[in-house]
């Protein structure tokens, strides 16, 4: 499971599916599938998803890129599936995630524990 996480948080860009996964793993894929889920608490996709949106986050943030340029830089294949997944994970889109993130001058450390969507406390 590890290996197969590993090559998603390396190759995150790339087409990635349950396939290949399942053989970097040396399982089958429904194997996999279920395993993943428990080891790490969210389907392989999902998780791959949760990678390129983390990845996207920063480009917002610290790069001039047009969304649509990061949209294909971080391995979405159409800008709606991004923005749609982008707003389902950091709960707004990403045109509005860029105009009200800062980038403060904290330690890269704090700053990804703290923009790692679902990292922080609920309100509720």
């Amino acid at each position: 499971m590890l290996r197969a996480r590993d090559a998603m948080d390396r190759d995150y860009a790339r087409p990635l599916d349950v396939p290949a996964l399942a053989r970097i793993a040396h399982v089958s894929e429904a194997h996999f599938t279920r395993t993943f889920r428990a080891v790490f608490g969210e389907t392989p996709h999902r998780y791959l998803q949760r990678r390129r949106v983390e990845r996207a986050m920063f480009l917002l943030r610290e790069t001039d890129r047009t969304v649509t340029e990061i949209c294909y830089e971080v391995g979405f294949g159409s800008t709606g599936t991004f923005s749609r997944t982008f707003r389902d994970i950091v709960g707004r889109p990403p045109r509005t995630y860029r105009r009200e993130a800062v980038a403060a001058r904290v330690p890269t450390c704090f700053t990804m524990a703290w923009t790692r969507p679902g990292s922080r406390p609920s309100a509720d």
